[in-house]
């Protein structure tokens, strides 16, 4: 009997052919080089891929069966050949589909299908998009709040929400960072949250800290009118994790930050118990190991899935810009694009920004962002209340038809002036796509009145 290169199992399917509403659909962007072989066959490594990330491994047994690769192998949907100049490469772009049936309801094992060996086989394999489907979707329950959500409990609608994050990252008592939040509170900040690296120390556990902050944050509302959210960092074991968060919400706080390092499967169960009946925060830093392997809307997707109500965003424009800038804006596209019944979560661009790039920031993300600021809102050089005002103006100026410099020099701005002397504006870089040069490109009239 004939023995075939390809198992058709694997090969002869399409996106269209296959049950959509029961297969996960992984695309992956592959990059394979063998310097000096004249013969390069693809398709054999992919084979090798759709197989370890389900049902086979390199040597087929007798238990490898026709019925057990028709029923759970991955099977490879598409093929997009990228032209390449170099006859030892070969480069496309690939989806593999896996069964649920495999795993049904379980994150962690779903990751293995799809995020697991398959790096192994390709030195440059790249997970650019995760496609859920329906039967699998309708097991999650995503954000308890998202944006809607927040938006009513913050009372903010229309415009992109500010967030104080607490410096430094771990070492004060709570009574500084109560303090701390206090002072930004008194200057109209929407949010703060405690930094990733917070966690109890030999000064400071959560139940402390959380006390001092939300009595601080009582006392700014007395004089304000508006109490912040403010994220209590929980990330722990998960023998510790949410007895700490079922006990900060009894306690009062009125959110929660948790690390990706924690894991998904922690995440999501958190968001679905109904006692955490709390904003989640979910922060990336422990991501971006994999960010070379991984695209930020893959996890952008699976976070949103797993319940987090806003995570964190790459932007270009950051002290660390660790994805393109179509990759940033991207990512903030899947946590606000329709997903069924699961509620958007909102985008968070991030680190080291400053109030002169609000209008790019809210240019390329749009209003529905929360902005988190550090030192560029604690660096204010007239303390941290005229930092969060710098913000809440810049805000303002952004969402304004005013120019942003001309609404920065009105006197009742002049924290948004003294952040922009500190920190500086840039104006956007633009790209002349739709005409021949800049110098053919049309120029604004002005006439006498």
């Amino acid at each position: 009997m004939i023995t075939r290169y390809y198992d058709p199992e694997i090969f002869v399917q399409t996106f269209d052919g296959i049950d959509r509403a029961n297969h996960i659909v992984a695309t992956y962007y592959m990059d394979d080089v063998l310097p000096g072989e004249d013969f390069i066959d693809h398709f054999a490594l992919i084979q090798a891929m759709a197989l370890e990330g389900s049902t086979g491994t390199w040597e087929k047994v007798a238990e490898d069966t026709e019925e057990v690769r028709k029923k759970l192998s991955g099977k490879m949907v598409n093929y997009f050949e990228v032209p390449s100049d170099d006859p030892f490469r070969r480069k496309a772009v690939v989806q593999l589909a896996f069964p649920i049936d495999a795993w049904v309801d379980n994150v962690p094992m779903m990751l293995l299908s799809i995020a697991g060996n398959c790096f192994a086989y390709s030195d440059k394999l790249r997970l650019l998009d995760v496609y859920l489907p329906d039967n699998l979707l309708a097991k999650f329950k995503g954000p308890k709040f998202g944006v809607p959500g927040i938006r009513k409990l913050t009372g903010v609608q229309g415009r992109p929400l500010s967030l104080h994050i607490i410096k430094p990252k771990m070492g004060m008592t709570p009574k500084q960072v109560a303090n701390q939040c206090y002072q930004t509170a008194m200057g109209g900040v929407d949010m703060m949250k405690d930094d990733e690296m917070t966690s109890d120390v030999y000064n400071s556990t959560y139940e402390d800290r959380l006390k001092a902050v939300m009595e601080s944050l009582e006392k700014a509302k007395a004089k304000t009118g508006k109490k912040p959210i403010y994220l209590l960092s929980i990330t722990d074991e998960p023998r510790r994790i949410f007895d700490k968060a079922r006990r900060a919400v009894e306690l009062g706080a009125n959110g929660l930050l948790v690390c990706y390092s924690a894991g998904l499967p922690v995440l999501r169960q958190l968001a679905e118990d109904p006692a955490i009946n709390v904003p989640i925060m979910l922060h990336c830093s422990h991501m971006i190991a994999a960010q070379p392997r991984i695209a930020w809307p893959v996890f952008a997707k699976l976070i949103r899935v797993c319940g987090a109500d806003m995570m964190l965003t790459p932007t270009y424009w950051s002290s660390i810009p660790m994805a393109s800038l179509e990759e940033g804006i991207r990512t903030s596209h899947v946590k606000l694009a329709p997903m069924g019944h699961i509620k958007p979560m909102f985008p968070m661009p991030c680190a080291g920004v400053y109030p002169g790039l609000a209008p790019i920031i809210i240019g390329e993300y749009g209003p529905d962002i929360v902005i988190p600021a550090g030192g560029g809102m604690l660096g204010h050089p007239d303390g941290y209340t005229a930092g969060a005002k710098s913000w809440q103006q810049a805000i303002a100026a952004a969402m304004s038809d005013e120019d942003f410099i001309e609404y920065a020099k009105k006197p009742k701005n002049k924290e948004l002036r003294r952040a922009l002397e500190k920190w500086g504006y840039i104006e956007r870089p633009k790209t002349p796509w739709l005409r021949i040069a800049p110098k053919f490109h049309p120029k604004r009239m002005k006439f006498d009145a």
